[in-house]
């Protein structure tokens, strides 16, 4: 038996990659409840529809998921629906902004409040 998160993890994992045996538990997870199978097979659709950017099928994805139990995922990505739907249709990525700023913020906590933005320039620009 997996853990927890493997088990998510073999949820959304392409068939083609994980083995027998792990394939077997995922299907005996889809048959053991209709609820459950029906879970599983949102959730890859969903993780298809991120891989393979369709933003085209977002709106049907949300009204399928709305009575289950990602409800909750799913009200969360209608709040905030332009910026998803930008996200699975343009092809470029914030990804290394963000990495940098995490970056900067991880030099930042480790100077525990002791200075003020000189040092904290002069960390980051030594660093770099």
């Amino acid at each position: 038996m997996p853990s927890k998160r493997r088990a998510a993890w073999l949820v959304v994992a392409d068939t083609e990659k994980i083995d027998a045996t792990e394939r077997r538990f995922v299907e005996a997870l889809s048959t053991t409840s209709s609820e459950l199978g029906r879970i599983i097979e949102l959730a890859r659709a969903f993780n298809a529809m991120v891989r393979y950017q369709q933003a085209e099928r977002l709106d049907s994805w949300v009204a399928a998921a709305k009575d289950t139990a990602l409800a909750g995922f799913a009200d969360g990505l209608v709040r905030d629906l332009a910026a998803i739907r930008a996200a699975l249709s343009l092809s470029w990525s914030t990804g290394s902004v963000e990495g940098q700023i995490s970056y900067m913020k991880t030099i930042k906590r480790t100077m525990s409040g002791r200075a003020k933005f000189d040092l904290l320039r002069h960390r980051v620009l030594e660093a770099a």
